[in-house]
């Protein structure tokens, strides 16, 4: 049975999704490319990041795998809009990946398994290295929660990050996943020999960083999956996510605002 991600794919979803680009969550990466790659991103979501390695690899394809189709149609208006003819997407399970063995030079995953629960997330690595190719490379990069840093320092958001690694673990995630990613790697039967890790950043700060970030995060509180989750769940009450959604709003007001996470990222070698 396939996974469904627990935030759903409503707008507010996809709006967050869709900011993520090479640069700002896969730079790690970049210095591995070559114009000829073919690639799999796992859990591509909206495909922003997905459209954007295609646009690097012109001799090359992209496939992006999600476990539903919903969010494909703004990877395709993407690949449109910028004249990419190179990428693709595809409805398949990151436990069970429709490729042969030995099929890409690259296989990416960005804030997949911190989702899953350890035997899924277990099983969903030892499929990338699956089918990558030999000489080729499995790329994940992970959000860790517990890194999670604001100014002002408001009670609510404070709650609310609390609440979300709640929820998280409940259903069986690991919201602190950059931590452990590289461990991960290792249980999955990589060496530590051929796993690069390394750490990156999302900071929000100008004037539109922080109107578009707290606002993604009202509407999430609001009207995503999640919200119907966290009530469903007990996790909280109505009010209670009304009151973070205010917290929310009153950080995106401040001229101050300051919002930072890091992310563990492993670059792992196939032998």
């Amino acid at each position: 049975m396939i996974q469904e991600y627990p935030h759903g794919h409503h707008e507010s979803v996809l709006r967050g999704h869709c900011w993520r680009t090479v640069s700002n969550s896969a730079a790690y990466l970049l210095g591995s490319l070559r114009p000829d790659m073919s690639i799999l991103d796992v859990g591509c979501g909206p495909g922003s990041i997905t459209v954007d390695l295609a646009s690097m690899v012109p001799q090359g394809k992209v496939i992006g795998l999600d476990t539903t189709s919903d969010p494909f149609e703004e990877g395709l208006k993407l690949a449109a809009e910028r004249s990419i003819a190179n990428v693709s997407f595809e409805v398949g399970d990151a436990k069970r990946i429709p490729f042969p063995d030995k099929t890409f030079d690259m296989v990416h995953a960005h804030q997949v398994l911190q989702y899953l629960n350890e035997d899924d997330r277990l099983q969903a690595i030892r499929e990338m290295r699956r089918v990558a190719k030999s000489g080729g490379l499995v790329c994940m990069r992970e959000a860790d929660q517990g890194t999670v840093t604001f100014y002002p320092e408001l009670n609510g958001l404070n709650e609310f990050v609390n609440l979300y690694c709640n929820v998280a673990r409940a259903s069986g995630g690991e919201p602190n996943a950059g931590r452990r990613l590289h461990t991960w790697a290792k249980e999955a039967g990589f060496l530590a020999a051929d796993i690069s890790a390394t750490a990156g950043t999302w900071c929000y700060n100008s004037p539109a960083e922080r109107s578009w970030w707290s606002g993604v995060w009202v509407d999430r509180i609001e009207q995503s999956a999640w919200r119907d989750t966290t009530i469903t769940g007990g996790h909280a009450t109505q009010n209670d996510l009304d009151r973070l959604a205010d917290a929310w709003r009153a950080w995106g007001s401040s001229e101050d605002a300051w919002y930072a996470i890091v992310h563990g990222e492993v670059l792992c070698q196939m032998r």
